[in-house]
């Protein structure tokens, strides 16, 4: 096969992943989607083709790399609720760690040259210090987590064996939608908080929680960094060139370099739509740090990754375009 192979999207029927089909599309690379549709949607896959299938059926899973001539993975297919993985361990360790170890001999099996991992910043649990660089120390205080580093390992493991070069990404808080209104931030059920500042604003849903209002921070909220899903899909577009060009293997945050709070979150969300938010302080979650922020130098500096829609208000701008796009489809 000459020129470079098909690269297969795992859950690119969820959130991240349809954006990275849309993002190859426009660069008119091939793909093909796995997904079992299990939280994704159907209608966000537009951009190639579907194999319903879930991970952990290896051999299905090996047939279809191999039948679309797949050199490339993107892996995005994980369950990906933190307070899910502390009530319910199993099926995280289930689907994330059997899906991953599933996918890893599957592409042994097709030949898979290069493969691009989603991990996450929960993989540092509570940092010592923030900014978080990627040589933080990685002491997770989740199964979610948990899981995410055991992948990050695998990886390293199985592809020294198998001439596979690879990225891992820390994706610190994905948040935002494509510009276009193309597609929206979704999830189900929806724990992510713009979305539900948001829904709050509109009247179409309760009052918005947020998870403690007693941390050592400025507002007492706690702060994360939050990262356009477009700006997240750019620096998988720019890993996947490094590695095709012989790079070396890679292991980068993938954040904006700032913090918000979740007050701020909604100060921002008022300003824009120019409504109120109401909200209700509810006690700290379990497993939630104060503050994580990523020090994106690194990204900078190997991949030239700049994010050029990762500032507030074009997130929620961006966000807000979105279920208005939508809510007019739906009438």
């Amino acid at each position: 096969m000459t020129g470079p192979g098909t690269i297969c999207v795992t859950g690119g029927a969820g959130y991240i992943g349809s954006h990275a089909c849309l993002a190859l599309a426009a660069q008119k690379r091939k793909a093909v989607v796995v997904d079992n549709l299990s939280t994704g949607s159907r209608d966000a896959v537009r951009w190639a083709p579907l194999a319903k299938l879930d991970l952990r059926q290896t051999e299905a899973l090996t047939e279809t790399l191999i039948r679309h001539g797949v050199d490339t993975v993107l892996h995005f297919a994980a369950s990906a609720y933190v307070g899910e993985s502390v009530s319910n361990p199993q099926k995280y360790y289930d689907n994330n760690v059997g899906g991953m170890l599933s996918l890893l001999t599957a592409c042994a099996a097709a030949g898979v040259k290069t493969f691009v991992l989603s991990s996450s910043c929960a993989t540092y649990g509570v940092p010592e210090r923030v900014p978080i660089t990627e040589a933080t120390a990685q002491r997770p205080i989740n199964p979610y987590g948990t899981t995410k580093l055991i992948c990050e390992q695998m990886l390293k493991d199985i592809a020294g064996q198998t001439a596979m070069s690879y990225a891992i990404l820390r994706y610190f808080n994905v948040a935002g939608a494509d510009g276009s209104g193309t597609l929206r931030e979704r999830h189900d059920p929806e724990t992510h908080l713009i979305p539900l500042t948001l829904f709050a604003a509109a009247g179409q849903g309760p009052a918005l929680r947020v998870f403690g209002g007693d941390y050592d921070t400025p507002d007492g909220s706690c702060i994360r960094d939050y990262v356009h899903v477009s700006d997240l899909v750019q620096g998988h577009l720019l890993a996947l060139e490094h590695l095709r060009a012989r790079g070396g293997n890679l292991t980068l945050n993938l954040g904006s370099g700032r913090g918000t709070s979740n007050l701020e979150i909604v100060g921002m969300v008022e300003r824009i739509l120019n409504r109120p938010v109401p909200v209700q302080i509810a006690p700290r979650r379990a497993g939630d740090p104060p503050a994580l922020v990523a020090d994106i130098s690194r990204a900078k500096d190997v991949l030239g990754f700049v994010p050029r829609r990762s500032g507030l208000a074009t997130i929620i701008t961006d966000a807000a375009r979105s279920f208005a796009l939508e809510a007019a489809h739906a009438h």
